[in-house]
């Protein structure tokens, strides 16, 4: 088994309160829930920067790249005006 982990930092240029990240955010960990993955919001004060852990359990490496590749493929196609960098490590 290996435990998958990272984080995702997002750019949102376009938001301009608390309120308008809130919606970004979860927006995005609704789509990221339904690939089985545990989120956890790290975002600062700061508005238009974001940062969203996430981890997942699964049974070879295989498996940990496509973990990686869903992530960024639905990055990809359901936000394609955000500016994002994934950082993952397998354990």
């Amino acid at each position: 088994m290996l435990l998958v982990h990272g984080v995702i930092h997002l750019d949102l240029p376009e938001v301009h309160s608390l309120k308008g990240r809130r919606a970004v955010l979860n927006s995005l960990k609704e789509r990221l829930k339904r690939r089985n993955l545990s989120l956890l919001d790290l975002s600062g004060e700061y508005v238009r920067e974001a940062d969203l852990a996430f981890a997942c359990l699964v049974h070879d490496a295989r498996e940990a790249a496509r973990c990686r590749e869903s992530i960024e493929r639905l990055l990809e196609r359901h936000f394609p005006e955000l500016e994002w960098m994934l950082e993952y490590e397998e354990l």
